[in-house]
């Protein structure tokens, strides 16, 4: 939670020199307190909810988003071997998968056009993106034959698969933007006629938890890139250097690109994304019936 706390921080920083202002920087020594300052704000204001929403769903969907958001942690190969099982990859694509439910029921369950039409589209883009992002996780699976997050740092030691799979790992970096809603592909939030996207209903406390989810997905998501397509060593301060690096790669991102058109953005997924994906793992495939 700390640590989602201060990449909200830092990505308004950075945004704020990239659009040559200076961002949070009266709350502490340059703002460092900012985001504390804002979560006492969020979860004492009042909790307001719509008449016709249903209330029950409407109020326990942020809690089970917040749920799943830190439940996919689970999957990391940490040190004490606890929890890094051999189907961390699996366990990951599950509570990713969940995550579409809960976007789905939030944007249902608050009985608003706008909060349906974003939950809708949101939808679309998050399931569009995944059949791409599993084509190219299952190609580098059969290389290393396991689902254990572990061996992705093993294989890595000497060749990085970002390089090795430089138009997977490409691929990757955009899928994951389009999948965590990101700038360009925030289509869920397209304030010209979607105001919020699905969680327009939402205020105070249920607002908090909704933004403490995705945050806390996005920082997962940058550190399973790193895990993944750079061959992080986690005890090496190198881990943080590259994490720290993807973090400012997105919120640059945000920063120096305008929204994309969301047609162009599914035709990308289903008519680019995913042949190139699929011809990769059919070669792939090949290769090996012919090595072994």
């Amino acid at each position: 939670m700390v640590s989602v706390a201060f990449l909200t921080l830092l990505e308004r920083k950075v945004l704020g020199y990239i659009q040559i202002r200076k961002g949070p920087n009266k709350i502490g020594f340059l703002g460092i307190l900012q985001p504390f300052c804002d979560a006492v704000k969020l979860f004492t204001k009042e909790q307001v909810r719509p008449v016709l929403s249903n209330f029950f769903v409407f109020y326990f969907s942020p809690v089970i988003s917040l749920f799943l958001s830190l439940f996919i942690w689970l999957c990391f190969p940490y040190l004490v071997k606890f929890y890094s099982f051999e189907y961390g990859v699996l366990f990951f694509f599950c509570c990713l998968s969940f995550g579409v439910y809960i976007i789905m029921i939030a944007g249902w369950s608050s009985n608003s056009i706008y909060a349906l039409l974003g939950a809708l589209r949101s939808i679309a883009q998050t399931i569009s993106y995944e059949v791409a992002l599993v084509l190219i996780l299952i190609v580098i699976l059969f290389i290393l034959g396991s689902f254990n997050l572990l061996y992705f740092e093993l294989f890595q030691n000497y060749l990085w698969f970002f390089f090795l799979f430089f138009p997977v790992g490409v691929i990757w970096v955009i899928s994951r933007l389009a999948e965590t809603n990101r700038t360009p592909f925030d289509f869920a939030e397209g304030e010209s006629e979607l105001v919020s996207g699905f969680n327009i209903e939402y205020g105070a406390g249920g607002f908090a938890l909704i933004f403490l989810a995705e945050y806390a997905r996005i920082l997962f998501i940058r550190i399973l890139f790193s895990v993944l397509f750079l061959g992080s060593t986690r005890i090496s301060f190198f881990f943080f250097v590259k994490l720290n690096f993807i973090s400012f790669f997105f919120i640059w991102v945000r920063g120096a690109f305008p929204r994309y058109r969301y047609d162009k953005l599914i035709f990308i997924a289903w008519k680019s994304y995913l042949p190139i994906s699929l011809n990769l793992l059919f070669l792939i495939i090949f290769f090996l019936i012919i090595i072994f």
